[in-house]
């Protein structure tokens, strides 16, 4: 590694020498050349571990290591947690720069902050939030102490691509540009993200407007050893009438507690809820068997000591640990080495599923993967979407994804994100005081990210936030905040882009346990379950927003909301190709690789010989009894086209699992009314909008704001995809 090692400050060779590293990674050696240039943008795109955070770091330090004026790193994050941890890694590598390295968010210390504010130098560890914070509310400052930045660095970029948040960081990088007179020298920006789909279209969402030029590093050289297993379970029917038997989260929760005692993993359960009450039936068991807990749940609502205690015994590796998890985890904490990842219920997608991987096999030991599913039995009731195993075959077909064809889900770049772009009008006017429309036009939309939105858009809007008393003009022309706009922008939850659902503080004795998003009333005597244990209310202060608990036994654990996301077409189409093949295994070499138990591969049997009897590799519409099935086999757009299709022509329908289930129906009827509708004159996004009620298309933190016709819009596009459902129509159902 000599020639590269070389061209790195001495301070950073010292630093690397006593880390005891024989050489540099790959992806750090083929890093080093263009994050010195300082003339484009880079991605570096490789697994966990691979060594991401250094590949930047090593150079950019060394760069800015004679800087004394001003900022010259600005490291974006999207966990406060993430920032922590990073803070943490690079203390060694500051002291021996003698660099200022500053984390900024809600929970830092003021005193971090305020010798930052004196003395800005060095490196600045900040969320989009606090970002945005210091530019409604101290420009100046920013002016003068970002003014000599050399590097933005983003980490986990793929948390930000196609999202609220990631079109607000966006539009920040574009107003930081614009406010340290960088518009026509733009400040180079680094991604790093393990899973990223079309590396090849992520340049454009890293900076829309093109006007630096990006070079994509990933490494050829890291490959990891993957242990997957896929196991089966079985829901009673009815639990109730037999004592004997177990509910299918009782079983799971008994082999988490065999496999994971005595060592350390981490256990994703998708939701709040899952999350909790698996933590709480572990943790029972623990008590049960007379040995100490080692199980603990981690999730965004739980109070920043009991996370951060988590974190540390993990990162410590001193006490057998299993986290019961959220999101929380998935991203890149530095949380030391778990022995395996445990998957309860389908994951979210491919690419989540791929962050989640790489949290464990690090130190050249094998990733492994484990995944619990559990199924229906089966009854004289149950209909074909419970006899298919969906859940089961959509587990298996993101496996195939992820090991076979190392696909992960691409960005959809092509949403308005309306609700962020009033956000961004009302900031951008905040932060000057006053501005003209032709500036925001050109600031937000030709230099910044809303690229979707035309002229006519943007009059449209300013017209309406003008109505509602957002924003007014005066008589020189220029922009100016209204009573509601001040409202807006002067409240403490203005800074975030992302909708956070009623927070209550939980409260027993004098400690607070954290805080619960509250979606159903929540009464006093009632029993939940949080922070892994069991407690009973003992009062709710409305007004204060807390709930007063006392430790108890029993109790069922609250109603947490929760978001489910959209399946991708390709991941429906992989489970088509199982189904018709009959075939979930995986080859390498000459030989197929099982990965499921018996009960797993009982489960498949059932499902895959109910869709050959069912003929629904030659028939999409399915007839059972009154009702029909549509299987398309297509993504969450199309199934949700072809479902508001029918119900605008008087079909009661739902769909679950991306089979609409169309009640009190025959199937002829139902093909020659699509077919038709294709041939004539699909109805286009924004028209399928407007058949659902003004409520259901409220996602947003502020489409509450937006004219109904653009939200319409606006949801359109997220939604339906009237294309890709008529072609779906008149190839499959001729």
């Amino acid at each position: 590694m000599i020639e590269e090692y070389q061209r790195l400050d001495k301070r950073v060779q010292k630093w690397l020498f006593n880390q005891g590293w024989p050489d540099l990674r790959e992806i750090q050696k083929r890093a080093i050349g263009p994050i010195l240039a300082g003339d484009r943008d880079v991605l570096i795109s490789a697994s966990t571990a691979a060594g991401k955070t250094e590949a930047f770091f090593l150079p950019a330090c060394s760069a800015i290591a004679e800087e004394e004026n001003g900022f010259g790193i600005l490291y974006i994050s999207p966990l406060k947690a993430l920032i922590n941890d990073q803070y943490r890694r690079l203390e060694s590598l500051s002291e021996m720069l003698d660099m200022q390295v500053t984390p900024w968010h809600g929970d830092s210390l003021q005193s971090k902050k305020k010798k930052a504010r004196n003395n800005p130098s060095g490196i600045i560890l900040i969320t989009p939030e606090s970002l945005e914070s210091l530019l409604v509310r101290e420009p100046g400052w920013v002016k003068q102490s970002f003014t000599s930045l050399k590097y933005i660095v983003i980490d986990e970029f793929h948390a930000f691509i196609g999202t609220e948040r990631g079109q607000q960081l966006l539009s920040l990088l574009t107003r930081l540009e614009h406010i340290t007179g960088r518009i026509s020298n733009p400040i180079p920006r680094v991604a790093l993200s393990a899973t990223l789909g079309e590396l090849e279209k992520v340049p454009l969402s890293l900076r829309p407007n093109k006007s630096l030029p990006c070079e994509t590093i990933t490494s050829s050289q890291h490959q990891s050893t993957i242990k997957v297993q896929v196991k089966g379970y079985l829901e009673p029917v009815d639990i109730m009438a037999d004592e004997t038997r177990t509910s299918a989260e009782q079983q799971i929760c008994q082999e988490i507690y065999t496999l994971c005692r005595g060592d350390s993993h981490l256990v994703f359960a998708n939701s709040r809820s899952r999350t909790e009450s698996i933590a709480a039936q572990l943790s029972d068991l623990c008590e049960q068997q007379v040995v100490p807990n080692e199980f603990f749940p981690h999730h965004g609502s739980l109070a920043k000591e009991l996370r951060e205690d988590l974190e540390a015994r993990l990162q410590k590796e001193i006490l057998p640990t299993t986290a019961i998890c959220t999101m929380t985890l998935e991203l890149g904490i530095d949380i030391g080495k778990v022995s395996s990842v445990i998957q309860v219920t389908a994951p979210h997608s491919v690419s989540s599923l791929r962050q989640r991987l790489g949290r464990s096999g690090r130190r050249n030991s094998p990733s492994i993967l484990r995944m619990l599913i559990a199924e229906n039995e089966l009854s004289d009731k149950s209909n074909i979407v419970d006899g298919l195993r969906l859940e089961l075959v959509q587990s298996l077909a993101m496996i195939r994804l992820l090991i076979v064809e190392n696909w992960f889900e691409p960005a959809d770049t092509k949403q308005m994100h309306l609700s962020t772009f009033l956000h961004q009008i009302l900031a951008v006017i905040a932060q000057w005081g006053s501005v003209r429309a032709d500036q925001l036009y050109s600031l937000l939309c030709e230099q910044g990210p809303f690229k979707e939105i035309s002229i006519q858009h943007f009059k449209q809007l300013l017209s309406h936030m003008g109505t509602i008393q957002l924003i007014q003009q005066l008589n020189s022309g220029e922009l100016v905040l209204g009573s509601e706009g001040e409202r807006l922008t002067n409240s403490y939850t203005f800074y975030a882009v992302f909708k956070t659902p009623e927070e209550f503080r939980i409260v027993a004795g004098s400690k607070t346990l954290g805080t619960l998003p509250v979606d159903s009333l929540i009464l006093k005597d009632q029993h939940i379950i949080f922070g892994g244990r069991r407690w009973k209310v003992t009062d709710v202060d409305d007004e204060k927003k807390v709930i007063y608990v006392t430790s108890t036994k029993g109790g069922k654990p609250p109603k947490f909301n929760g978001s489910g996301m959209s399946i991708h077409d390709r991941v429906r189409q992989e489970m088509l190709k199982i189904y018709r093949n009959g075939d979930y295994r995986i080859e390498v070499g000459n030989q197929k690789i099982d990965f499921l138990d018996s009960l797993g591969r009982q489960l498949f049997q059932e499902g895959a010989c109910l869709f050959k009897e069912a003929d629904l590799e030659k028939q999409p519409v399915y007839q059972s009894g009154k009702n029909s099935y549509i299987f398309s086999w297509m993504g969450d757009k199309v199934v949700n086209t072809l479902s508001v299709l029918l119900i605008m022509n008087g079909y009661i329908c739902t769909n679950f699992a991306g089979v609409i289930e169309v009640q009190k129906s025959n199937i002829d009827d139902i093909k020659n009314y699509l077919i038709e509708i294709a041939k004539d004159n699909l109805p286009d996004e924004a028209e399928l909008a407007r058949t659902l009620s003004l409520q259901q298309k409220l996602i947003e933190k502020y489409d509450e704001y937006l004219p109904e016709e653009l939200l319409t819009e606006c949801y359109g596009r997220k939604a339906f995809d009237s294309r890709s459902a008529k072609q779906w129509i008149l190839t499959c159902l001729k």
